[in-house]
């Protein structure tokens, strides 16, 4: 991949089903790309199990006719194409790992589905869904790779498994010995997890509560212990680039299958769709430290761009 190998700064992404990307880094992608970044999407399901929200496509679930996948994946093209992304990686290519499904779990978490299939991504090897990251790993050779925190963000086992997957994989990555096949090693420079600010989500709130619309974040988790948010103190990355909304909202319009666009988060006021929308943040989890104090506003921030791993 010589010309994502060949920009100066490169950005990795491991997630595990397509909108997920989306949702918690669209305007930080759309913005690198912009500005001339190497970004990769590596999603480590096609998200088979997931739940459709439109009629029309209900036929799709893997109840029916069981090929939900292959139109989440022109979904998922569709909204790479809106946040300006060519590189996206399917984790060892188009149906190797499938998606676990999820329960709720009575705290409004996410938790293991009571019967899941044998090639689910959840059970799958580490180590030889790991390799499968290695190889995308040392041929794009990123400075910075973003995934979920341990919890997966809200507990899916796809999210936690995409987790252990990136966290082993970056380890082995950069160990020189470790299957020299798979490519030269590389040391990622920082690893960062996404993150929803509960303090972003607090604000949010009370502006919907000031218009009297507190019902748009129906559904949604508010209390301010939940364990889907993370506190001030715990994020080092804030990426605000509101002139990417835009492209984030064609992105999750892309995703129709999983996101409904009358109802929810999507029909924030435009007055406060950019206090939501246009910023992102993260926390840092191993590698390089952020400079300074306080939040920073670049992922790159502190990193020597000639560095090689």
């Amino acid at each position: 991949m010589i010309e994502q190998t060949s920009a100066a700064r490169r950005l990795l992404l491991v997630h595990a089903h397509p909108d997920d990307e989306t949702l918690s880094n669209g305007v930080t992608m759309a913005k690198y790309v912009a500005e001339g970044a190497a970004v990769t999407l590596v999603t480590c399901t096609l998200g088979e199990e997931g739940e459709i929200v439109v009629d029309d496509l209900a036929h799709l679930s893997s109840d029916g006719e069981d090929v939900l996948g292959e139109h989440r994946l022109r979904e998922l093209a569709e909204a790479m194409a809106a946040l300006g992304v060519t590189d996206h990686v399917r984790l060892g290519g188009d149906h190797r790992f499938r998606d676990s499904g999820m329960s709720w779990a009575p705290d409004g978490t996410a938790t293991v589905a009571d019967a899941t299939r044998d090639d689910s991504f959840h059970a799958a090897d580490l180590l030889v869904a790991a390799n499968e990251l290695v190889r995308v790993i040392r041929d794009r050779r990123p400075q910075v790779l973003v995934t979920y925190d341990e919890f997966g963000g809200y507990g899916h086992p796809d999210h936690v498994q995409a987790h252990r997957v990136a966290t082993y994989a970056t380890a082995l990555a950069a160990v020189p010995s470790h299957r020299p096949d798979l490519g030269p090693a590389w040391q990622v420079q920082r690893t960062l997890w996404t993150a929803m600010s509960r303090s972003q989500v607090a604000e949010v709130s009370g502006l919907l509560a000031d218009k009297g619309l507190p019902e748009v974040l129906d559904g949604m988790p508010t209390e301010p212990d939940s364990p889907l948010f993370a506190g001030d103190e715990a994020i080092a990355v804030e990426v605000r680039a509101p002139e990417y909304v835009g492209a984030k909202m064609a992105a999750l319009r892309a995703h129709r299958s999983q996101i409904r666009t009358d109802q929810g988060f999507m029909t924030l006021p435009e007055d406060i769709a950019g206090h939501f929308w246009a910023r992102e943040h993260y926390r840092f989890a191993g590698g390089v430290p952020l400079p300074g104090e306080g939040w920073a506003t670049d992922v790159f921030a502190g990193l020597d761009p000639d560095q090689q791993g």
